[in-house]
């Protein structure tokens, strides 16, 4: 088990997803380019950047949309796959959206294909 958010996490997290394969992304959740900066309770945030339904650590140029949450919301966001905590984050003003929320809001609200639960599912068995 990798501790969430860490350095191995991201890199644990990396190879799984490069192995597995097409994900069938729905629609809304292709070509959308956000970035995450998730607020730690222990302190300091975690810069994370998510396009194509793939999280990576770190900002990047050109995206869409930044959003803030707090790391109970990322886990359940990237490990257990729970868009609708996402939606309803947003709606209790727990999840900040700045740029395009058109796009971050068609991200959320699309469900997740089969094989993105499947992954979602190995992303959980490596995370503590």
């Amino acid at each position: 088990m990798t501790a969430f958010l860490s350095e191995p996490w991201f890199d644990e997290v990396a190879k799984l997803m490069a192995s597995a394969g097409d994900l069938n992304l729905p629609a809304p959740m292709r070509n959308v380019k956000v970035n995450v900066t998730i607020k730690r309770a222990a302190g300091g945030d975690v810069p994370a950047f998510v396009e194509d339904g793939v999280v990576a650590r770190g900002h990047r140029d050109g995206a869409d949309a930044t959003i803030t949450l707090d790391e109970a919301l990322a886990r359940k966001l990237f490990v257990e796959a729970d868009a609708a905590a996402g939606v309803q984050a947003f709606l209790e003003g727990q999840l900040v959206v700045e740029g395009d929320l058109a796009k971050v809001v068609a991200m959320q609200t699309a469900e997740p294909s089969a094989e993105q639960k499947a992954l979602a599912k190995k992303i959980a068995q490596i995370t503590d």
